[in-house]
């Protein structure tokens, strides 16, 4: 979590700063992601999310996830 005293001097930045400030850090959030992500993975997902809204009933709620991983561990 970002510190009360990092966004105070963030807010006592000008409105011209606090944007460019925000678009780099966007942009360490999405060099992030690719650097993590390989192209196959974000294919992958990319799949997946256009399933999801297609057909959105096939979504599993957090809990039913971890009870699905949990029982297919147990076997």
């Amino acid at each position: 979590m970002i510190q009360n005293v990092h966004i105070t001097a963030i807010l006592k930045l000008s409105i011209e700063e606090r944007i460019n400030a925000m678009e780099e850090i966007l942009h360490s959030i999405e060099q992030d992601k690719s650097d993590n992500i390989s192209p196959e993975q974000l294919i992958l997902l990319e799949r997946r999310l256009e399933e999801y809204h297609t057909n959105p009933s096939i979504a599993l709620s957090w809990d039913e996830a971890k009870s699905r991983i949990s029982s297919s561990r147990a076997r």
